[in-house]
C-alpha cells in the first residue's frame, strides 16, 4: 500500500492511496484541473482511480469531486447525510456512480479494507478513514475538534498517520479572524491545535517505526516550522522522542508529498 498527501490545508485537501490493484483518493477539495496536475506530479493518471471517498461536505474537501466523477467515471463513496449535504454542491453525479459508505463500517477492495469512523466537526455527518492491508495500517484524520477515546481506539497503532495539526492557539487568538470564527475553530467541532494533536498522537503511536504527516495547517494561524516544533516538544514531554521511532513529515497546500509505502 502506497500513499501521497496531494494537497493539505485551508485551500484544499486530497490524499491518494493505492496498491497494485486499486487506486483511491480521500476527498478532492481542489479544481479538477488542479487535481490532474497533482496526479501528474506523482506520475499517476486519474483514469486509474477505483473510487473517491468523501469525508464531509465542506468545499475544501469536495470542490473537484463532481467534475472528476463525471470526466473519469469514478465511483464516489459517502454516507447518507453527506450525500444529502453535497446535493447542489457537486453537480449531477450519475446514480450508478453514487455509493453509500456509512459510518463505522468496513468495505473491502481486494486486499485493502477501508474502515470509516466518526469525527467531531461542524458538518452533516463527518467521518474519516483507516486503510488496512497485510497487517499495515494508514490512518487519515483531519477536521476534528478533538480526538476522543473512541477515535484513539480505532486509529491506535497505525504505521502512518495523516494527522491534523491545524493551528497554533496563540497565533489564532492574536490573529485577524473575527471572534465568531476563532470560537468555531477552537470548539469541539472545529480543528485541533498543534499541542492537542500531539497529545493525541502520544496516545496512539506504538513503539515501532511510525510516520506522521502533519496536515490541514491553517495558512493564517500556523506555520510548518511551528507545527513541527510544537508537536515535537509536546511528544517529547510525553516521553516520545521524535526521530527515535516516530518521524514527522510536512504536507503542503500546493505540492504533493512523495509517494511512499506504508
Amino acid at each position: 500500500m502506497r500513499f501521497s498527501v496531494l494537497a493539505s490545508g485551508s485551500t484544499g485537501n486530497s490524499i491518494y492511496v493505492e496498491n497494485d490493484e486499486h487506486a483511491f483518493i480521500v476527498d478532492a477539495g481542489l479544481s479538477g484541473k488542479r487535481m490532474e496536475q497533482l496526479f501528474a506530479k506523482i506520475d499517476r493518471n486519474m483514469k486509474q482511480l477505483s473510487g473517491i471517498f468523501v469525508t464531509h461536505e465542506h468545499s475544501d474537501h469536495i470542490k473537484g469531486i463532481g467534475v472528476l466523477a463525471r470526466k473519469y467515471n469514478v465511483p464516489v463513496y459517502a454516507n447518507t447525510k453527506t450525500w444529502q449535504a453535497m446535493d447542489g454542491l457537486v453537480g449531477d453525479i450519475p446514480l450508478e456512480q453514487r455509493f453509500e459508505f456509512e459510518m463505522d463500517t468496513v468495505k473491502h477492495f481486494g486486499s485493502i479494507a477501508i474502515e470509516s469512523f466518526a469525527v467531531s466537526h461542524d458538518a452533516a455527518d463527518p467521518m474519516f478513514y483507516t486503510f488496512h492491508e497485510n497487517g499495515r495500517k494508514l490512518v487519515v484524520i483531519t477536521d476534528t475538534g478533538y480526538v476522543s477515546d473512541r477515535m484513539k481506539g480505532i486509529i491506535r497503532g497505525a504505521d502512518s498517520f495523516v494527522f491534523e495539526s491545524n493551528h497554533d492557539v496563540n497565533m489564532l487568538q492574536m490573529g485577524r479572524y473575527p471572534w465568531s470564527i476563532k470560537r468555531r475553530i477552537l470548539s469541539d467541532v472545529g480543528h485541533v491545535s498543534n499541542e492537542d494533536a500531539a497529545v493525541a498522537m502520544s496516545e496512539v503511536v506504538f513503539e515501532k517505526p511510525t510516520n506522521i504527516y502533519l496536515s490541514h495547517l491553517s495558512k493564517d494561524n500556523n506555520m510548518k516550522e511551528l507545527a513541527r516544533m510544537s508537536v515535537t516538544q509536546t511528544l517529547q514531554s510525553c516521553g516520545i522522542i521524535v526521530g527515535e521511532y516516530v518521524k514527522l513529515f510536512d504536507t503542503d497546500a500546493e505540492e504533493p508529498t512523495q509517494l511512499v509505502t506504508v
